[in-house]
């Protein structure tokens, strides 16, 4: 039985003003997001992936209304984010874990006020309530209750990441943005808090969008994948489709780079090099954005932008090549 969508994003647009006229008005904009659409199902997990500056960040904090859209629609359980009171219920119904766990944490509060700050603003539980509360959540993340009081600096890496997630599970969500929340740590600390992410979504029934770097990683933890370039989603399918049979040119380089725990097979593979760098989000080319490098451009690519059509069974892919076939 196929599970109902909790998130649909229809044409989601964030444009930043670069340049201003003399009265003010806009007149060039770097297109951190560029008509994205995608849906995501309860309990599932979608992984976003992409080079640096594609928008990955961008498109989870403007999910979760930190930014505000330039354009599109966002509909959470099938119900369009629009008005100040909708936005504060989905302050409850969906969360955020950031990628720093140095930096996400107030240094001049204890775990206990960090932890126990959301349920203060939705006024969700006070007094012994409170404190059993939190106790609770640092429990569920692998802490210890008697450091409550203890500030961040006194944490590692990996349990103040621990702390960041057991704030974003205090008023009790659906839907968590998870973005880049291992790039930050140490190897041997990464698989705990991947395991304990996938331990949560299980007993909690979480809903995940699980932005990162690690191509590998994405594929452990995600149900379906979406490769990001430039501000556009260029392919997404199931995860283990994606990664046997990648359909775009871009998608195609990027799992090339995964290095393979053999060293026979390692030796024989052939690595795709792509030209040239990523492109700047303000000035971009005509028609498909990956086109200056791609080993494949034709004429057609210079002139439309591809859209993101289906291929089969759940398959989408934005790219002139494989549409034709």
């Amino acid at each position: 039985m196929e599970k109902p969508i909790i998130l649909q994003v229809r044409n989601l647009k964030k444009y930043f003003t670069v340049r201003t006229d003399f009265f003010g008005r806009p007149t060039t904009y770097l297109k951190a997001v560029d008509d994205v659409s995608f849906t995501i199902c309860q309990g599932k997990t979608l992984g976003l992936v992409g080079e640096s500056g594609c928008g990955k960040s961008t498109l989870g904090r403007t999910i979760i209304q930190l930014y505000k859209p330039t354009g599109g629609e966002i509909l959470f359980n099938g119900q369009a984010i629009k008005s100040q009171q909708q936005q504060q219920q989905l302050r409850r119904s969906m969360q955020m874990i950031f990628q720093d766990p140095y930096a996400s944490l107030n240094p001049r509060m204890t775990v206990g006020d960090i932890v126990g700050e959301p349920l203060d603003i939705h006024r969700l539980a006070a007094g012994s309530e409170r404190t059993e509360r939190i106790a609770g959540l640092l429990q569920l993340v692998g802490l210890n209750q008697e450091q409550v009081n203890r500030f961040p600096h006194e944490f590692s890496g990996g349990q103040r990441q621990r702390i960041g997630i057991a704030r974003a599970l205090a008023v009790n969500p659906s839907f968590i943005i998870c973005d880049e929340p291992i790039s930050a740590l140490d190897v041997s600390i990464q698989a705990q808090v991947v395991n304990l992410l996938e331990r949560l979504q299980t007993e909690l029934g979480l809903t995940y969008l699980f932005i990162a770097h690690d191509l590998a990683m994405v594929k452990h933890i995600s149900d379906r994948v979406a490769v990001m370039y430039l501000g556009k989603i260029v392919e997404i399918a199931d995860s283990h489709e994606l990664y046997s049979h990648p359909q775009h040119p871009y998608t195609q380089a990027l799992l090339s780079a995964i290095p393979i725990p053999d060293p026979a097979v390692e030796a024989k593979r052939e690595r795709i090099h792509l030209a040239g760098d990523v492109l700047s989000p303000i000035n971009l080319p005509s028609g498909c954005k990956f086109r200056p490098r791609c080993q494949f451009a034709m004429p057609l690519c210079a002139e439309q932008q591809p859209e993101l059509r289906d291929g089969g069974a759940g398959h989408m892919t934005a790219c002139h090549l494989t549409n034709q076939k």
